[in-house]
């Protein structure tokens, strides 16, 4: 069983960066597509970015496109969010989660998931 653990957020101002980090035990990452979710308090969760098998493809959400990148690390078992020009609406809960049978944005088809990390950006 596949576990994910993801690190690196916090308490930034308007206009900061922060890199998030989501770390694999159990299983290769490399099998899996990735993707990187968020929950603000009341929503539902949202989709931010996925990236393929190889890290040749990504996608993004469109309220972080330009601002956030995904990538990874297979050697590592190891996927990155930085996320830059951060803004109040991004405060959020972020998940990381796997998907091996797709490259999706929709959550109900990844198989794992973090147990989240909060990001809080003040105005």
């Amino acid at each position: 069983q596949m576990q994910l653990v993801e690190s690196g957020g916090g308490l930034v101002q308007a206009g900061a960066s922060l890199r998030l980090s989501c770390a694999a035990s159990g299983g290769t990452l490399s099998s899996f597509a990735m993707g990187w979710f968020r929950q603000a308090p009341g929503k539902g969760r949202e989709f931010v970015a996925g990236i393929n098998w190889s890290g040749a493809s990504s996608v993004y959400g469109v309220p972080v496109k330009g601002r956030f990148t995904i990538s990874r690390d297979n050697a590592k078992n190891t996927v990155y969010l930085q996320m830059n020009s951060l803004k109040p609406e991004d405060t959020a809960v972020y998940f990381c989660a796997a998907d091996q049978q797709r490259f999706s944005k929709s959550s109900q088809y990844y198989d794992y998931w973090g147990q989240g990390t909060q990001v809080t950006v003040s105005s």
